[in-house]
């Protein structure tokens, strides 16, 4: 823990299709973290929401200094919000939570008391849901940890989300890391350091409905699954040496086959059957692969992380007499 005498702590809060929340987060929030008798600072990050975000959250930071507002040139996504929140972010602690109160502000006090034990990074454990989401979804999720967890090549801790206070020394690597296409738990979890979690009761979301969908989740999946696990290449080739023993076994067989029963007939249904086998498997092996090779394609882009268009209250810019607002990482990274 690399912590000042008077810590400044920053929450990163990313918004997108949150007005009937935002009010209500902030007020609960800014409750929190004065509790802590620390110097603080907020700082939302409007992913371009197309509601009122976007004046709600104006009012708000012409009442209040400690708030920030990034307002997003389009929406990049929630990474990229998270991401642009961890560059401008000042403090020796960073918190990172979602913008429709399912991650409690209250639970911040249990995070900076393990930071202040001389833990790194503390990240919320979801333990339970009070949504309705049905016992399958919530199986289907917890499952889904797992997987991620064995086919991973670091140790990711289970049900924890991007609700997380993070430590200086570790925003700070994450922050360097050249990566585009982020998946901050993960990268949370791969820069090391010392963690722990803190379990809590994920609350059903405050105000309007999730933006998520099992399409988009199945989308997290696979992203989760092929940017830190290399268990698909892997299967490749164990698919292919199976099929080849498959191939020498059936060879085998149709050779004896055609010196003890020269009489059966052998018809094009087998032939058939092998090209659909072995065209499929060949269609699942580039599939895999290609989902390395695009992931490949849109690092060697080096496109920008995300566009910030605007911010309002920019602590950092007024911390810094070389920044300028175009070529500053908090407005182009």
């Amino acid at each position: 823990m690399s912590m000042n005498k008077h810590p400044l702590l920053s929450v990163v809060v990313v918004c997108y299709r949150d007005e009937g929340n935002i009010r209500a987060l902030y007020e609960r929030l800014t409750k929190s973290v004065q509790s802590l008798g620390y110097a603080y600072e907020i700082l939302y990050v409007n992913d371009n929401s197309p509601d009122q975000s976007e004046s709600i959250l104006r009012e708000l930071a012409s009442q209040d200094s400690h708030l920030t507002v990034i307002h997003q040139a389009r929406n990049f996504g929630a990474q990229a919000a998270f991401t642009a929140g961890m560059v401008q972010a000042m403090g020796d602690a960073v918190i990172l939570m979602d913008g429709d109160l399912q991650d409690p502000p209250e639970l911040i006090g249990e995070f900076v008391k393990k930071w202040l034990e001389g833990y790194d990074v503390v990240y919320g454990v979801r333990r339970k849901r009070e949504r309705s989401m049905g016992k399958l979804n919530e199986w289907l999720y917890h499952l889904f940890y797992i997987l991620f967890r064995r086919l991973s090549y670091i140790s990711m801790p289970l049900d924890a989300g991007e609700f997380s206070l993070m430590d200086r020394r570790v925003v700070d690597a994450i922050n360097h890391l050249p990566e585009r296409d982020r998946l901050l738990r993960g990268l949370r979890a791969w820069v090391g350091f010392r963690q722990t979690g803190v379990e809590y009761v994920r609350p059903e979301r405050y105000s309007g409905t999730s933006t998520n969908s099992f399409w988009k989740n199945l989308r997290w999946a696979r992203k989760a699954i092929f940017s830190f696990s290399y268990a698909p290449l892997e299967w490749v080739s164990y698919l292919a040496v199976s099929v080849m023993m498959l191939s020498i076994i059936g060879m085998i067989f149709y050779i004896i086959s055609f010196f003890v029963y020269p009489d059966v007939p052998r018809g094009t249904t087998t032939i058939f059957v092998l090209i659909l086998f072995l065209g499929s498997v060949q269609l699942l092996s580039i599939s895999i692969i290609a989902e390395y090779v695009g992931r490949i394609f849109e690092e060697t882009k080096q496109r920008p992380r995300y566009i910030s268009r605007e911010i309002q209250n920019d602590h950092r810019r007024q911390h810094s007499d070389t920044s300028t607002h175009i070529s500053s990482p908090s407005s182009i990274v």
